[in-house]
């Protein structure tokens, strides 16, 4: 016989909270958070933002992108950069975002700055052909939230800052959620993630861990 497990409902953690909307706040959870079950133990990241960009296997061109600024309008993910127009020490390109959305366009060359990226692609010794590519692969961290980890990388993550409500799935894109952040009686039993460190962040927020 096949026993099944029943995660954490939505709130099931919570004994109290403040009146009204005093103990929540609704926040972004980054998308290399992944899935995460309601009670868990949330982190607000606080470092820089990054992005890697790689160009696209099957290229004509071999321009070179350089650094990228990602600004607070980015999101986490995977944006796509298109040669849409070849021209000699040159060219036209369109940049979506990971949803698949219109973020601008630029030329080779020139300053690109929209959506929060702001960066510029070099044309290189071999001219861009028409559809040539880029993967740029964003993480606009930063304001944004992941899993506590009192052993993680020192962005933000090791502080733990409110628990997740309900449940959220954040594997591919960032996912909007709701967490506790102050002023709260949970379960301890039904949080995840906790362990003493945790538990002193909590209660330094006024969330009190029964």
């Amino acid at each position: 016989m096949t026993i099944l497990t029943q995660g954490t409902r939505t709130a099931e953690f919570l004994l109290s909270e403040a009146n009204g909307q005093r103990s929540r706040e609704q926040i972004t959870v980054n998308a290399t958070a992944g899935k995460l079950a309601a009670g868990t133990l949330l982190a607000k990241i606080t470092a820089a933002n990054a992005a890697i960009a790689t160009g696209g296997g099957g290229n004509t061109g071999n321009g070179t992108m350089g650094s990228i600024v990602v600004g607070n309008e980015a999101i986490t993910g995977t944006y796509v950069l298109t040669i849409t127009a070849a021209a000699a020490n040159g060219g036209e390109f369109s940049v979506t975002d990971p949803n698949g959305d219109a973020v601008g366009e630029g030329a080779v060359g020139v300053q690109f700055n929209a959506g929060g990226l702001t960066f510029t692609l070099a044309d290189g010794s071999t001219d861009f052909a028409e559809g040539d590519t880029f993967s740029l692969a964003v993480n606009a961290g930063i304001g944004e939230w992941v899993a506590y980890d009192d052993d993680g990388t020192n962005d933000g993550r090791r502080a733990a800052t409110g628990i997740l409500y309900a449940a959220v799935d954040a594997t591919e894109a960032d996912a909007q959620a709701v967490v506790i952040v102050r002023d709260a009686e949970v379960v301890g039993a039904k949080l995840t993630g906790l362990d003493a460190n945790g538990q002193a962040d909590l209660l330094a927020l006024g969330i009190v861990v029964r």
